[in-house]
């Protein structure tokens, strides 16, 4: 069998007497986008945190081409090939949102590849544009809308051009017309689309969100956790016709969302 581009194996992280993720094992292909839903408690962001280094897990294995990630530093993760972002945010708020971006391309994975390291102004204004928000370049972080700040922390993650994004709630605190320009900038972004001087063979993406009529649109693959355990895993169709998932999160009327 050959090597998997990105595996989760047997992870598990306990705080206490709870058990967040509970011996969770999954794997994503190369320009793979996949749907993490599972209600609050189900061990999503720890999930998240743990691939990204902030958490360490008790026992488990995180590998991504062919590398064994467990144990490293998240500076280290992102110079690999990951990024993430993360329901709360946290920008440099007196700096204007392009200094917070160009501080994403200062990562050494982002200073040794392509021309944009003769242009590091021009990189960011791109991560910008892609993201909805190069109107806003110049504005203070800190007189940022919710929405527009969470597609600031997009344009961070995006700016150190990984090969496995993961976006933690990328929907949240946007409004429908936001939403739905955020996800075809995601659908492009994934196909190898080109922002501008944002250049990309396409990337593969691990998705965590709540509004599930708009996730089920853009992944391929939807993975179902409850109480930490892994509870199911298949397409969108398979996924909101699935019993054990209606019970556990979809409820009956959410189960007609595609």
């Amino acid at each position: 069998m050959g090597q998997e581009f990105f595996e989760v194996k047997n992870l598990v992280k306990t705080f206490g007497g709870l058990t967040a993720t509970d011996n969770v094992s999954f794997s994503v292909k190369p320009n793979e986008i996949v749907g993490l839903i599972g209600p609050n408690g189900a061990g999503k962001s720890t999930l998240v945190k743990l691939i990204l280094g902030i958490l360490k897990p008790d026992s488990g294995s995180i590998n991504f081409k062919g590398k064994d990630l467990t144990g490293l530093k998240t500076w280290d993760i992102v110079n690999l090939g990951i990024a993430g972002t993360f329901q709360n945010t946290r920008p440099f708020r007196h700096l204007p949102i392009i200094a917070n971006v160009m501080v994403s391309c200062l990562a050494p994975r982002g200073r040794k590849r392509g021309e944009w390291v003769k242009r590091i102004e021009s990189k960011a204004q791109d991560a910008l544009e892609f993201a909805g928000i190069s109107d806003l370049a110049l504005e203070p972080a800190s007189h940022l809308s919710h929405g527009d700040l969470k597609r600031l922390e997009v344009a961070k993650a995006i700016a150190t051009e990984p090969e496995l994004l993961i976006l933690d709630e990328p929907f949240g605190g946007l409004n429908p017309a936001e939403t739905e320009l955020l996800a075809k900038s995601i659908k492009r972004l994934h196909k190898g689309g080109r922002f501008g001087r944002l250049h990309s063979d396409g990337m593969a993406m691990i998705i965590i969100e709540h509004k599930l009529s708009e996730l089920m649109k853009i992944v391929d693959r939807v993975i179902v956790l409850q109480f930490g355990k892994l509870i199911a895993s298949g397409t969108p169709e398979e996924i909101v016709s699935n019993e054990q998932v209606i019970e556990a999160y979809l409820g009956k009327e959410e189960a007609n969302v595609t």
